[in-house]
């Protein structure tokens, strides 16, 4: 795999309920991180006293964050609305020649700036809330 163009990375959301993904407009900067905790099994029988992790224990998780500028007007409405309502829909997360992760998150954080020589920008931080499925491309 190449390099990749970074404005191809894009975070969608279900506008309606319906399924149809739309873009969030604006957005400058993304980025998605995958963790997964692990569960520490060690015990004094370990082989040479190495740590033991039990295999597919433990809580996955995700973490979503852009950053960017106001371009429109629906997707910035439901960012808005999905943090204070606390609406749980879901979300796509293209990653170029790589894949699809799609799945429900909430949006955890949503921040606004601006300066007065500037344009107004925003933040927006989003954890997932369910279980993800990936698409591979």
């Amino acid at each position: 795999m190449g390099a990749q163009n970074g404005k191809d990375l894009l975070i969608k959301v279900d506008l309606t309920g319906d399924g149809q993904f739309g873009t969030i407009a604006g957005l400058r900067a993304t980025r998605i991180s995958f963790n997964a905790e692990s569960v520490d099994v060690t015990s004094l029988e370990s082989q040479g006293g190495w740590r033991e992790l039990l295999a597919g224990a433990g809580v996955k998780s995700a973490s979503i964050s852009g950053s960017g500028v106001f371009r429109d007007e629906n997707t910035d409405e439901r960012a808005r609305q999905l943090f204070f309502d606390g609406e749980i829909p879901d979300f796509q997360v293209i990653i170029p020649d790589f894949g699809i992760v799609e799945g429900p998150f909430q949006v955890t954080a949503l921040e606004y700036a601006g300066s007065h020589d500037g344009e107004a920008t925003y933040e927006m931080a989003l954890a997932s809330a369910g279980a993800l499925a990936f698409t591979a491309l």
